[in-house]
């Protein structure tokens, strides 16, 4: 089994990268899915998240305000400390969980936004790195996800920055062109995974 960090800052189409990846055959473990999954109405961690933050974080529905919690944690780091105090470890068991039932010989990606900021690069067999130059992510942001131009920079500010990324990178692709030079891209990382494992 071969053990890939992938990660990529907010914008920068870690998600197309790893959607490419599995159709090829690599098994996803996406963290940003799980970590929904893990503060889920009626589970603990939904529980400890409300205990930490109040009922003021949840929907009419008893769900997850999200862009509520977000305004929260993106504006204080303090905060968003907490938060991740919660949802870290209760993210990295249920990945363990998908790891294990993956075959021997797979190519298991895990999708990591925070790996960089948590220092977690040593856990993975090799890190890719996704990367987009800063004017592009923030072009993305805008106009793929509707967000202010502030908004976009306060999430942007509040992981690592490009060259802390790349700094933790075994490989590293270039994604600020558009998507019809990224598949090429990602299908030659794919070969050099399956050649590693």
């Amino acid at each position: 089994m071969l053990k890939v960090g992938l990660t990529g800052g907010i914008g920068a189409g870690k998600s197309e990268v790893s959607r490419l990846l599995v159709s090829y055959g690599a098994v996803l473990v996406d963290s940003d899915k799980i970590a929904r999954e893990v503060v889920a109405p009626g589970t603990p961690g939904l529980a400890a998240v409300v205990a930490e933050f109040g009922p003021g974080v949840l929907t009419p529905e008893g769900a997850l305000d999200r862009p509520k919690l977000g305004a929260i944690v993106f504006a204080d780091p303090g905060r968003l400390a907490a938060l991740n105090a919660i949802v870290h470890p209760l993210v990295r068991a249920r990945s363990a969980e998908l790891e294990a039932a993956a075959g021997p010989d797979a190519v298991v990606v895990h999708d990591v936004p925070l790996l960089a900021e948590n220092g977690l690069a040593p856990l993975f067999d090799l890190v890719l790195v996704v990367d987009a130059s800063t004017e592009t992510r923030l072009d993305r942001l805008v106009r793929l996800r509707g967000m202010t131009p502030d908004e976009a920079r306060a999430r942007m500010a509040a992981q690592a920055t490009r060259e802390q990324r790349l700094a933790v990178a075994d490989l590293v692709i270039d994604n600020d062109g558009p998507l019809e030079e990224l598949e090429p891209r990602v299908r030659a990382v794919w070969e050099e995974l399956r050649n590693r494992s």
